[in-house]
């Protein structure tokens, strides 16, 4: 359901990969017994319409079902936590002499895992 890495895509506006996002949380926030009535009737083709209609901006994300938000806001906390520092960690060192002193490749990941950590935030901030 969300591909080979597992992962989800968000970008500075929106989740990028909305469809799988969007079935994963419909998905995880079923009972039972309504996962074994939408699978038994073969669910998965009948949503189209609905999930045309349903996109999933950040601004939308702050309108989801708690427990979707939860489910999310976990996912957030788990992924920062698998980072070794955190934004403010991220956002000192580039505001600093020791900044400089990184080669290009490390002020290159600096900047990719700093902006990660940005949209993570923010997605947070929605959700919470």
């Amino acid at each position: 359901m969300v591909g080979e890495e597992g992962a989800f895509v968000l970008g500075w506006e929106e989740v990028l990969t909305e469809e799988e996002l969007a079935a994963t949380l419909k998905v995880l926030c079923m009972s039972e017994e309504e996962f074994k009535a939408y699978k038994e009737q073969d669910g998965w083709e009948d949503d189209s319409e609905e999930e045309e209609s349903s996109t999933l901006s950040y601004e939308a994300l702050s309108r989801l079902q708690p427990l979707c938000k939860k489910l999310l806001c976990d996912s957030v906390l788990l992924t920062l936590e698998a980072y070794g520092s955190d934004l403010k960690a991220e956002q000192d060192l580039l505001s600093t002499e020791a900044y400089e002193r990184l080669s290009r490749r490390e002020q290159q990941a600096l900047h990719v895992r700093y902006g990660q950590k940005r949209i993570l935030h923010q997605v947070l901030e929605l959700v919470q």
